[in-house]
């Protein structure tokens, strides 16, 4: 697990860091997927072969984890995923529609609001609808209005990454890691 978190991007590593330990490992297990994802289909690439590694990863993702091939981490991180194996294959489906469908990242982010879902339900259930409206916020799906809504603890870290998007890449980044840090310690 520790080399899965060592290849995330601050932002995802900070979040997963707010996220509580039991849950921990599935928020890390997502974001290497969704980089993994990401990498996979980027810019320059054949359309075909992407088509084809993402294919690879939704015929595994739509598996039962126990038929998993041995000896990939990132697959081995996602084995906890099995009951909500389908939020994943939805991502891995919003992925290609992004870099080779037209639909651009609408289809990408209701994948990410149903891995939010998922990881609520992970979690106890906690959150409900609130962390559904957090989720479409963070991706874009829906205007934030004046006030946040109130997660429990165990979402911290979409509190963070929600709190992040809508103040947008502006400002100094010293600004940005206090805003992060308030974030992922007070909620709000």
């Amino acid at each position: 697990m520790h080399d899965l978190i060592d290849t995330l991007p601050p932002l995802e590593r900070l979040a997963a860091s707010y996220a509580p330990a039991a849950t921990r490992p599935l928020w890390i297990g997502y974001f290497a997927l969704e980089q993994r994802l990401a990498d996979t289909a980027r810019d320059g690439r054949d359309p075909i072969m992407v088509q084809l590694r993402l294919a690879w990863w939704r015929d595994r993702l739509g598996e039962d984890s126990a038929k998993w091939p041995k000896g990939e981490p990132l697959l081995a991180a996602l084995g906890p995923w099995n009951p909500e194996r389908a939020a994943l294959v939805a991502l891995v489906d919003g992925i290609e529609a992004l870099h080779v469908g037209e639909k651009g990242p609408a289809e990408r982010d209701v994948a990410r609001v149903g891995i939010m879902a998922a990881l609520a339900r992970f979690s106890g259930g906690a959150g409900g609808g609130a962390v559904e409206r957090a989720a479409r916020e963070w991706t874009g799906l829906e205007p934030a209005p004046g006030s946040a809504p109130r997660l429990p603890r165990a979402m911290r870290p979409l509190v963070l990454l929600r709190g992040l998007a809508l103040r947008g890449e502006g400002g100094s980044p010293f600004l940005r890691f206090l805003t992060a840090l308030r974030l992922g310690l007070l909620g709000r």
